[in-house]
């Protein structure tokens, strides 16, 4: 056989062989997720972490763990997920997630570092006051509150809406000096609770509870209605200030880099867990409900929360640092 002859042999024999099978990449997930919490444990944020990793769980086949890393306002919790590149990482934030990148001189984000997966749950902001303050009303609150001037409210945390509506409400529209105390979300409510502070501005899950035993008396609901679980409360817009609503969300995200298998198989099975009917009862009692905001819809809200808090950050001069 010549030279020539013996390679269009090898050439024939190599086209006649089976291609060799390609390794197959591992679907996702091949192993456990870990939500980090941006806030610590028993705050509202948490709670709807560990109710949706637990529906996640039994939807994808793997457990789903929680992480809390709270601190900085919930940067720190930004990141540790905005360090992770490896897909099976996620972040359950706030409304401070928008808020942030203008409160501190340096966040250490910006909301294009994440990819939204979805706006899970809502909770409307409420005031509310210990039982020695008489006041009933908002205009009652507003009047006690200019014949004792620089009162102190606790809320929140600096920059969360609770805080930055209520300085809105107070300072801005209704020209009563109040002086700001932060807490975090548990511990407003139970400062007032004490009587470290005579009024309370949180979120609704964790004072709806202290409402009902009486060990506070609420004032006002900041959503757009009256919100089921206090139905003799009335909302802020009720009562002198039409169109005024600060609530706080609680979303989650995936840092950029999250592999499109990963964000898609998200974008299916968090609405769905969220719309299981336990899982809505659940939330409902805690007053949050699910506003189905997921993908491109859920990053524009975040987009247009950022803008909308940044105007209040500004116009109040709130800082954390």
């Amino acid at each position: 056989m010549t030279i020539a002859a013996g390679r269009r042999a090898v050439i024939a024999a190599a086209i006649a062989m089976p291609a060799a099978p390609r390794i197959a990449q591992a679907a996702w997930p091949d192993r456990s997720l870990r939500i980090i919490v941006a806030f610590p444990p028993g705050s509202s944020t948490d709670v709807v972490a560990r109710a949706l990793a637990q529906k996640l769980t039994e939807a994808i086949g793997q457990p789903v763990l929680v992480e809390n890393r709270g601190g900085a306002g919930g940067n720190l919790g930004t990141q540790a997920a905005k360090a992770a590149t490896d897909g099976h990482t996620l972040l359950m934030h706030s409304t401070a997630i928008s808020v942030n990148p203008t409160l501190y001189r340096n966040a250490g984000y910006t909301l294009d570092d994440f990819t939204a997966i979805a706006v899970v749950a809502t909770a409307p902001n409420g005031i509310f006051v210990h039982p020695s303050v008489p006041a009933t009303t908002l205009p009652e609150l507003l009047a006690w509150m200019r014949a004792n001037p620089g009162s102190a409210y606790a809320h929140s945390g600096t920059g969360t809406t609770p805080h930055l509506g209520a300085e809105l409400l107070f300072r801005t529209l209704a020209g009563v000096q109040a002086t700001p105390v932060a807490f975090g979300p548990a511990q407003a409510a139970t400062a007032v609770v004490g009587n470290q502070a005579p009024i309370g501005s949180t979120s609704l899950p964790p004072a709806l509870p202290l409402i009902r035993e009486g060990r506070v008396r609420g004032i006002a609901v900041a959503g757009a209605r009256r919100d089921p679980t206090l139905p003799d409360v009335p909302t802020v817009a009720e009562q002198g200030f039409p169109g005024f609503e600060a609530s706080t969300w609680f979303g989650m995200f995936a840092p950029a880099r999250t592999p499109n298998e990963g964000v898609q198989r998200l974008l299916a099975e968090v609405p769905r867990a969220m719309a299981s009917p336990d899982l809505v009862a659940r939330l409902a009692a805690l007053s949050l409900t699910d506003p189905g905001l997921t993908g491109e819809a859920a990053a524009s809200f975040a987009r247009r929360e950022a803008a909308r808090w940044a105007e209040v950050v500004r116009s109040s001069g709130a800082t954390a640092e």
